[in-house]
């Protein structure tokens, strides 16, 4: 005849089946056999109160539903509802407004890291502060950040790669697209050409600015 199961024993897999967990997971986590845990959760509940205690009797279960031992102060949980332990908070968190000041000013976990050990004497490691800027990513939207001009003061500038073009020789040559946009009206010059270097630079440069007027008070290098 199997052994029977001690009444706070079996409150408590009422209890864990009441929450949702699963036979495997009781018994992994009360240390019994499953097929156990399956026979006393098709008998029919006896008449037991929520503390664990049988009705009429004063004494109190060995594992009650917190996971306090009868006659105890204090302890540890003997079991985790949420199955998941505790773990130490993170040295990273006395520091979140630095850390945060220097997430917003666009600076990267690595660069973050070395900033802390310079200059708030940090001792633990990169990946703790690489865990926690993740965190704050999730946690706050990035900012926007909106670029307001006068117009004819600001102009950007971009010279990148663009289609190839056919020299009428059975072959195509590749080009680089300049391209000068102004920030208030988004009026823009483009130019076609097969160099990228410096003397092209500056001749789509002036052509670019001759086109629209004259030079402006700023010039945006964009990448």
């Amino acid at each position: 005849m199997s052994n029977v199961l001690k009444v706070s024993l079996q409150t408590t897999i009422y209890s864990l089946a009441d929450r949702g967990w699963s036979q495997r997971r009781i018994a992994s986590e009360l240390g019994i056999n499953r097929e156990t845990v399956r026979r006393y959760l098709r008998l029919a509940k006896p008449t037991i109160s929520i503390t664990g205690s049988e009705e009429g009797a004063d004494r109190k279960p060995a594992i009650s539903i917190t996971g306090k031992q009868a006659g105890a102060t204090e302890s540890k949980p003997a079991i985790s509802i949420s199955g998941v332990g505790a773990g130490r908070r993170s040295r990273c968190e006395r520091l979140v407004e630095v850390i945060a000041g220097k997430l917003e000013a666009g600076l990267s976990a690595r660069r973050i890291y070395q900033d802390l050990v310079d200059q708030n004497d940090f001792r633990d490691s990169y990946q703790s502060v690489q865990r926690f800027v993740r965190k704050l990513k999730a946690t706050q939207p990035q900012r926007v950040w909106r670029m307001e001009a006068r117009p004819g003061e600001e102009v950007q500038v971009d010279f990148g790669l663009g289609a190839p073009i056919d020299d009428g020789a059975s072959r195509s040559r590749r080009s680089w697209v300049f391209r000068m946009v102004l920030s208030y009206s988004r009026k823009a010059y483009s130019e076609a050409v097969l160099r990228q270097d410096t003397e092209t630079f500056l001749r789509c440069l002036e052509n670019g600015l001759r086109a629209f007027g004259g030079v402006r008070s700023y010039l945006i290098w964009t990448t």
